[in-house]
């Protein structure tokens, strides 16, 4: 017990106080670097030890399982024994799927239900929407942004209406209606059902939340300000009555409006209780005073409902340098040519550095450079291999080979390749094999089936089921990996790809995966115990490539010694002694298409969140010139460039801006840099 009060008497003055705050409702505004994840931490543990409140009446919830994992690592290094037995710590996805699994029989499903990943809802409603005409990639990724923001607004098929605006917004609701009925029929969630399914059976079924109400006494939210509506909901209803929460958050982090977050839930949230203690906490602990500075200064251009400063005890620090380039490629021989250089002058590992831009398409040259150079490094935010629709495609079909009950398997490649089995016959097979209690598979073999569909629907599934058995007959006959290799030839899956594709290049190098993929299982049986039985050996061999699949989307950071290179995006929350950020310039950061929309205040926000990285020294670089659509265009230096105190700007490339004593001394220092080099 005594170490819970050791460890609050060493966080500052505003940490202690929101850690013991806990008879209302609680915001802690967390600036960049200022510890929240401590605070969060040290309250459950201070609940529990010292409030004497049970474990399992505790739920902290974040928005990743890496920080969920995190989280609950920290505390359980904080509970004695049993005490942490019961505590909840996941994602928000988690907490949903837990309730709906315990209300299963109130919601209208049934166990074993399958959940859809974006890209099994994108199948589905690639079917529903091929009905009406041939549609594009785009008019689909349209139509499920819509439901999902629907979704994630709690906004029903039956509302859905009512709510558009626009004839596409109306031919979405249309979609939207069908989508979820197939979803029922398949007994199947998508992940925003995850949120909307619990709120909405809240709102309905107040016996069910107020069972809820029981479990759940205290709440913890990380990252507040990326809430979206339901998320908020769900939080707002389960903690209506007792009022006993905390949620954390920093509106000038609040950087995914696209995928449905509301940084005006932190206003909402003094409205629903009025009762609300704010607690700020500015200092940071990460950052030198100049880049706070910078920070501060830029961020002061948006509109704030809660005023916040950030400060640090780090000291002054260096200036920020703003390097203007000739074009993009002199921009990044730049970058990857100074942190050879600095690496060595200052004793840096390759992990101290990071470079961040506003799209993936910045490090195409950047990492051309940095091989040039060799120097190792690792690009975060690219697509993971068991993510690629093709791979996923093959894993679904590996899935039903070793596991014929894999509906979910089955209905993502039951009209991959195209056999013309329409939502229609699925949905009555869906139908047909529930009330028989058996899979969809299995049902494709029964006679029954004739008596629900046309004669033309059971032999096109009949096929299908026939296709599949034979491979399965091979694989018990020891030929697991040529029935595969030949399934795949059979069904001439490739054609498919390259119907599909936007170029044959494309097409190519997504077969290419395939076989990739196939070489791995192959390997990995490779490795089995010879004497074992072949069919034993392909299932343990495809169930580790689904571990690593699962794995894979689960990966934790690299910890090895390389350069990172990301989006803004994907640095929040990161933090790196020497930051590079690339592409200040109009239409790049601020982005176009938020210029376009106004929405310049969110680009403002992502500028601070890269700017915040930094521990000890900040670069931006931008291009006087940069290629798009085959030609070189002109630049214009981003306005948040004039937003920052230029006093504290060291600019080099820019004669009207540049200090004529300071380019003589890097010159010396370029020359003593290569000395060293040479040395």
């Amino acid at each position: 017990m005594s170490s819970i009060r050791e460890r609050i008497a060493g966080l500052n003055p505003r940490q202690q106080e929101a850690v013991r705050f806990i008879d209302g409702p609680c915001l802690v505004l967390a600036g960049a670097g200022s510890g929240k994840t401590s605070v969060i931490t040290t309250k459950i543990a201070y609940l529990v030890l010292e409030c004497g409140m049970s474990a399992r009446r505790i739920a902290a919830v974040t928005f990743t399982n890496k920080a969920a994992r995190e989280m609950k690592e920290r505390v359980q290094s904080m509970l004695p024994g049993k005490s942490g037995h019961g505590l909840t710590v996941s994602t928000f996805h988690t907490l949903g799927l837990n309730i709906i699994r315990a209300e299963l029989k109130t919601l209208g499903l049934r166990p074993g239900f399958s959940l859809f990943d974006p890209e099994d809802a994108k199948a589905l409603l690639r079917d529903l929407m091929n009905k009406d005409a041939q549609v594009d990639a785009d008019q689909i990724n349209k139509v499920q942004g819509i439901i999902s923001q629907w979704k994630n607004d709690l906004v029903l098929p039956g509302q859905a209406l009512s709510h558009a605006e626009t004839e596409d917004d109306a031919y979405a609701a249309r979609v939207y209606e069908h989508y979820v009925r197939h979803l029922k029929a398949y007994n199947a969630v998508d992940f925003d059902d995850l949120i909307m399914l619990p709120a909405t059976l809240f709102e309905r079924h107040p016996e069910v939340l107020a069972k809820w109400r029981r479990r759940i006494h205290y709440m913890l939210v990380d990252e507040y300000q990326d809430t979206n509506s339901s998320q908020y909901q769900l939080v707002r209803m389960l903690m209506a009555e007792r009022e006993t929460f905390t949620v954390v958050g920093d509106d000038d982090q609040s950087i995914y409006a696209w995928r449905g977050a509301r940084p005006e839930n932190l206003v909402q949230l003094g409205e629903d209780f009025p009762r609300l203690n704010v607690i700020k906490l500015e200092q940071n602990y990460r950052s030198t005073s100049i880049i706070l500075n910078a920070a501060n200064t830029l961020i002061a251009n948006n509109p704030h409902v809660y005023e916040k400063a950030l400060w640090s005890d780090k000291g002054r620090g260096d200036s920020i340098r703003v390097i203007v380039n000739r074009n993009e490629e002199a921009e990044a021989e730049r970058v990857a040519s100074e942190i050879l250089t600095r690496r060595i002058k200052e004793s840096a590992q390759w992990r101290d550095f990071a470079v961040l831009y506003r799209g993936n398409f910045q490090a195409r040259i950047l990492e051309l450079k940095l091989q040039h150079y060799q120097i190792p490094y690792k690009l975060s935010g690219g697509t993971s291999f068991f993510s690629r629709n093709e791979i996923k495609d093959a894993m679904a079909y590996l899935r039903l080979l070793i596991n014929p009950a894999d509906d979910n398997a089955f209905l993502r490649i039951v009209n991959v390749p195209r056999r013309e089995i329409g939502p229609t016959t699925l949905e009555k097979l869906a139908n047909y094999a529930s009330g028989r209690g058996v899979s969809l598979f299995d049902a494709c073999h029964e006679m029954g089936l004739q008596e629900v569909l046309a004669e033309r629907a059971i032999d096109r599934l009949g096929r299908f089921a026939h296709f599949i058995d034979r491979v399965r007959k091979r694989m018990d006959q020891n030929e697991a990996m040529p029935g595969i290799r030949q399934m795949f030839l059979e069904m001439d899956y490739e054609a498919w790809l390259f119907q599909n594709a936007s170029s044959p290049v494309v097409a190519e190098k997504r077969m290419a995966n395939v076989w990739t993929l196939l070489d791995q299982l192959e390997k990995s049986m490779a490795r089995e115990d010879e004497e074992a039985d072949e069919t034993d050996d392909v299932e343990a061999a495809i169930s580790r490539l689904v571990l690593r699949d699962i794995l894979d989307q689960q990966a934790q950071e690299d910890d090895t010694d390389k350069v990172q290179l990301l989006t803004m995006h994907a640095s929040k929350g990161l933090e790196f002694p020497h930051v590079y950020v690339m592409g200040l310039e109009e239409d790049l950061l601020p982005h176009r298409n938020a210029i376009d929309a106004g929405d310049i205040e969110e680009e403002r926000r992502l500028a601070y969140v890269g700017i915040t990285r930094a521990r000890q020294t900040l670069t931006l670089t931008l291009a006087r010139q940069r290629k798009a659509y085959g030609e070189m265009l002109n630049c214009t230096p981003s306005r948040f460039l004039d937003e920052l105190p230029q006093e504290d700007l060291d600019w080099e490339g820019r004669p009207d801006k540049e200090d004529p004593e300071k380019k003589r001394e890097r010159g010396t220092s370029a020359i003593a840099g290569l000395r060293s080099l040479l040395g």
